[in-house]
């Protein structure tokens, strides 16, 4: 197995299921109805419907950024997109481009070579490598952010 394969794997762990931590992100998310995902049971903290929002935004920003595309910082509009309709039909739009955005990653990654990972990825001052693993490791965060958040909301 190379190196991307593994790191897809764990990608792939992390985001539907077989990790080993336990629950992936589409495992927490089973169950979660749009008012549940809108609600904000603890009034500092994001909803997991903006959780979802901003995982599948920086997917895509890591996909672009291996393809080449320069892309800094994003300003709080855009990393932590605003939610809009709350309807059941929203959320599984919101819930469907979180797996698009994961498969198109996912699909990236077997463009990829194990030599690549050691290049710096355009923009930021860190390679695909750190990228790719620190893209597992949000997504796995926010899980357990989900995780809590559904808690409070059926407390």
């Amino acid at each position: 197995m190379t190196e991307i394969e593994r790191i897809a794997d764990q990608l792939r762990r992390a985001h539907e299921g077989e990790a080993w931590h336990g629950p992936a992100l589409n495992e927490t998310l089973k169950g979660v109805t749009a008012e549940a995902a809108a609600r904000r049971p603890i009034a500092s903290a994001h909803s997991i419907w903006e959780i979802v929002l901003h995982v599948g935004v920086w997917e895509s920003v890591v996909r672009r950024r291996l393809s080449g595309e320069v892309i800094g910082d994003l300003p709080p509009e855009q990393d932590w997109p605003p939610v809009g309709e709350t309807s059941e039909a929203a959320w599984k739009q919101a819930r469907a481009a979180l797996d698009r955005a994961h498969a198109e990653l996912q699909k990236a990654l077997t463009r990829l070579t194990d030599r690549q990972l050691i290049e710096a990825v355009p923009g930021p001052e860190y390679t695909a490598y750190y990228m790719l693993h620190g893209t597992v490791q949000h997504a796995l965060y926010h899980a357990g952010q989900i995780a809590l958040l559904k808690k409070a909301a059926t407390a």
